[in-house]
């Protein structure tokens, strides 16, 4: 039986990847540590919160010696780094709290795991694993071959600096002081409890309110769409079989342009209003209630800073080594994903319009934003 303690565990990719390893490990003990933040939302972990093995802590990964009490208290054998500020948007406008997570946050739990493991360590077999994502690379012009996990860093923005620094961290851990580790670089992830400031769920619940859906510059740049329950299967796959000290790439195969991302979304959100006339009810601003094309509101606005051009992953590394590869495509994920957010309006409201960080300075006191 292994011992979890998943950082950012309330958040969009550590909430599915909890979902997933009580799915598949049912006798594992799983410990979410999460700041709850903005993005972090403790609805996000409702379907697990009964399981035996499920614990919740709310902390800061940057507070000095809390991690390593929580590896002792619950003798975790496998620390899950999801914790991180991810919007490059809101890194353009205030870096600061970037560098202090993903820098300072991520050397804070690289030391408690050399003091617990290391150091005190009882024998057990351990594991950190990082994740991080595919913009440590930089952009690529449009006949450049994808990223490889030898790829040289080129960040572009203060997230991107920020991932990259705590990515060397993890490195030099691993071969300053034998720590063992894994990283995992992904692609752009999509599908449930995803903030509604990400491109795919903010289209959809502007889309279903009548709001314009802004696409950056000419919308002609490029991702490799993952979703997020290939990725958890994927970093499940690098924690079991993957060899300590390697990066894995792990992407959807999927490149497309954030203008095609959001003509599919808009076209998926046309289709469930014609197969299900209650949505017309529900969701009367969306042009979709009045048999118009919802595609009719996208807007294009001015590009931000320093936009990458295009990212591509190359996941032959994963494939070959751990045979690991997506199960959906883009359209059948996309179609769940759809039908999620029209699933959950109460989960997507309440983030949006403040009464659950209202909700969660109650619980926990005016230190939680």
């Amino acid at each position: 039986m292994a011992s979890l303690l998943v950082t950012g565990g309330a958040g969009f990719i550590g909430a599915n990847f909890v979902h997933h390893w009580v799915r598949a490990h049912p006798g594992d003990r799983v410990v979410v540590l999460d700041a709850l933040t903005y993005a972090g939302n403790l609805a996000s972990l409702e379907p697990v919160k009964a399981h035996p093995g499920f614990a919740f802590v709310h902390g800061d990964i940057r507070t000095p010696g809390l991690a390593e009490r929580l590896m002792r208290e619950h003798e975790v054998t496998l620390l899950v780094h999801f914790a991180a500020e991810s919007h490059v948007d809101r890194s353009i406008v205030g870096p600061d709290v970037f560098i202090e997570t993903n820098v300072a946050g991520t050397h804070e739990l690289l030391k408690a795991a050399q003091k617990v493991w290391l150091e005190e360590g009882s024998g057990a077999e351990v594991r950190f694993h990082h994740v991080s994502t595919d913009e440590v690379y930089g952009s690529l012009g449009p006949g450049d071959p994808p990223f490889t996990e030898t790829t040289p860093y080129a960040p572009n923005s203060p997230y991107a600096a920020s991932k990259a620094a705590s990515d060397h961290l993890v490195r030099a851990y691993h071969h300053t002081y034998g720590l063992p580790v894994t990283t995992s670089n992904c692609s752009n992830n999509y599908g449930p409890f995803q903030f509604p400031e990400k491109l795919i769920p903010l289209m959809l619940v502007n889309a279903l309110d009548g709001k314009p859906l802004p696409v950056y510059g000419d919308g002609l740049n490029i991702r490799d769409w993952l979703y997020v329950e290939d990725h958890c299967r994927a970093v499940e796959r690098v924690i079991l079989e993957g060899r300590v000290g390697e990066t894995y790439n792990i992407g959807g195969r999927n490149q497309s342009t954030n203008l095609e991302i959001v003509r599919l979304v808009c076209l998926q959100v046309d289709e469930a209003f014609r197969a299900d006339p209650d949505l017309s009810a529900r969701f009367p601003h969306c042009p979709a209630a009045a048999e118009r094309g919802t595609s009719n509101l996208i807007t294009f606005v001015r590009d931000r800073p320093g936009h990458d051009r295009r990212y591509a992953i190359d996941a032959a590394k994963i494939e070959r080594e751990l045979g690991f590869y997506p199960v959906e495509t883009f359209e059948t994920a996309l179609r769940k994903t759809v039908g999620w957010y029209l699933a959950n309006e109460p989960w997507w409201r309440a983030v949006m319009d403040g009464s659950y960080r209202d909700w969660v300075r109650h619980q926990y006191g005016a230190t939680a934003s």
